[in-house]
C-alpha cells in the first residue's frame, strides 16, 4: 500500500503544479476565468487584486463544510491535499512565472492544454481538486440532477460572471475554448492515445476468419453467435484488437476469406492484457 499511496501522491503531486503553470503562464495573466473554483479566483484577483491561490482556497472551504455535511467525511477529505497543494503551489509560482505571450487564443490554448494535462493526472491518482467537483456533487444532493450538467451549468456561470466583470465577450468566448481543451485532455490522459484499432467482423465464414487471424497475424480473436434481424441468418461475430501497423493486413486476410463481410473498425484507447500492455 505504501508505494501505491507514494506513486499517487506524486501523480497528484505532478499534475497540480502543470495545472498551476497553466493559470500563472497563461489563464490568469490574460484574464481568462475558464470556469471552476480558478476561474472565479482569476475574476476577484482582477478586481480586488486578491491571490488566486488564497481566493481558491477561501472558495473551497465552505464547499469543504458543504461535502463533509452532505456526504460524509471520506467524500469532503478526498479533496484536501490537491486542494491545498494547487492554492499553494499558484501563489507560490506566480512571481517566478512570467507571461510568455498576450495573445489570448495562444494562452487560451496552451492554458487550456496545461490544465487538462494536470487535471488528468490529478484523476488518474485518484485525486481532486476541489471546486467544481464537489459544488456539482453538494448541488445534485438537493437537486437529483446529473453532475455532468450540474458541471457544466456552473462553468457557464463563472463564464458569464467573467463577461460581466470584464466586459468582454472575447475573453467569454476563449474561456469557453479553454474549457473544451481542457476536457479533451483530461480524457486523453486517463484513457491514452488512440493505438489501436477494435475490428467486429460480422460473417458466415467467421470461424475461418478468426483462424487467419491467430495464424497470419498472431492476434487472438472471440467470437460469437449473432442472428440478424432482418434476415434471421445465424453466424457470429469476431473481435479481434490490432495495432494501426496491422489494420490493412486485418482487412485483407477478412475479405480473402468472406468478401461479404461486415466490419466495423473503432479506435481503441487503452488495451490490457497479453500482446499489449499489463495492468499496473
Amino acid at each position: 500500500m505504501i508505494p501505491k499511496i507514494t506513486r499517487e501522491i506524486c501523480g497528484v503531486t505532478l499534475g497540480v503544479i502543470l495545472v498551476a503553470l497553466g493559470l500563472d503562464l497563461f489563464l490568469i495573466p490574460n484574464r481568462i476565468a475558464a470556469g471552476g473554483v480558478s476561474g472565479i479566483a482569476t475574476i476577484l484577483h482582477h478586481l480586488i487584486h486578491v491571490p488566486v491561490g488564497i481566493a481558491m482556497l477561501a472558495l473551497n472551504v465552505p464547499l469543504f463544510a458543504l461535502a463533509v455535511y452532505r456526504m460524509g467525511l471520506r467524500f469532503g477529505f478526498r479533496s484536501l491535499y490537491g486542494t491545498i497543494a494547487l492554492s499553494l503551489a499558484v501563489d507560490l509560482l506566480a512571481p517566478f512565472l512570467p507571461a510568455p505571450t498576450n495573445d489570448i487564443l495562444l494562452a487560451s490554448l496552451f492554458g487550456g492544454v496545461l490544465v487538462g494535462l494536470g487535471l488528468g493526472l490529478v484523476f488518474k491518482h485518484n485525486g481532486t481538486t476541489g471546486g467544481t467537483d464537489l459544488a456539482a456533487a453538494v448541488l445534485r444532493t438537493y437537486t437529483g440532477v446529473n453532475i455532468g450538467q450540474l458541471l457544466f451549468l456552473v462553468d457557464a456561470s463563472v463564464i458569464i460572471a467573467a463577461w460581466i466583470a470584464f466586459n468582454s465577450a472575447e475573453l467569454a468566448m476563449y474561456a469557453l475554448i479553454t474549457i473544451f481543451v481542457t476536457a479533451w485532455l483530461i480524457d486523453l490522459v486517463q484513457e491514452g492515445f488512440s493505438y489501436a484499432k477494435a475490428f467486429l467482423i460480422i460473417s458466415s465464414r467467421a470461424p475461418n476468419i478468426a483462424d487467419s487471424i491467430v495464424r497470419g497475424l498472431n492476434r487472438g480473436a472471440t467470437a460469437w453467435p449473432v442472428r440478424g434481424v432482418y434476415t434471421g441468418t445465424e453466424m457470429e461475430v469476431v473481435l479481434s484488437v490490432v495495432s494501426r501497423s496491422e489494420v490493412t493486413r486485418l482487412k485483407e486476410i477478412v475479405y480473402s476469406v468472406d468478401p461479404l463481410a461486415f466490419v466495423i473498425l473503432a479506435d481503441v484507447h487503452e488495451v490490457l492484457g497479453e500482446g499489449f500492455k499489463e495492468y499496473k
